[in-house]
């Protein structure tokens, strides 16, 4: 496996793990999949100092990807970021989603950045469960915030001090 940069050539490796998870789970409170363009934009605003990170196969497939995101536009909250990350289904449970994490942690420490903080729909332990792995502590429940597939969901905030 080779943990690296994203780039364009990327975007519909990403799409595709994304799109599952709109389709499929409260990973994401997205409700309607990324067109191809929708994700070469993603992708356009994930270089610099927000990158995306991928896990990439020996056979050159998009196993995973992590991003860093601004956590909001005021000026006053330019040291901290939101982290997120996404595991292909047939590859999870094997490491991969650390791998992508601990990248994206890395980048945003070299960044300069101070904090990283997550969203994570509260059903959703193992990515709870990776992010405590990883540092992070939950400092917040945000109570029935989200919607999706007909169900108020909770979302915990999740945050590693850099």
């Amino acid at each position: 496996m080779l943990v690296r940069r994203g780039q364009a050539a990327d975007a519909e490796g990403i799409r595709q793990i994304y799109n599952a998870a709109v389709l499929t789970s409260t990973a994401t409170l997205d409700l309607v999949p990324r067109s191809g363009s929708e994700q070469r934009s993603w992708m356009a605003a994930h270089q610099g100092v927000y990158p995306v990170i991928v896990v990439e196969g020996d056979g050159g497939e998009i196993l995973a990807f992590s991003a860093l995101s601004p956590y909001r536009p005021r000026p006053g909250y330019a040291t901290a970021v939101e982290d997120s990350v996404y595991v292909a289904e047939n590859h999870r449970r094997r490491g991969i989603g650390r791998l992508a994490l601990e990248a994206a942690l890395e980048t945003a420490l070299s960044h300069g950045f101070h904090s990283v903080v997550g969203r994570i729909v509260t059903e959703q332990q193992a990515s709870i469960g990776l992010h405590l792995a990883c540092g992070f502590e939950i400092v917040g429940i945000e109570k029935e915030i989200g919607r999706k597939f007909g169900r108020w969901l909770d979302v915990a905030l999740v945050q590693r001090m850099l």
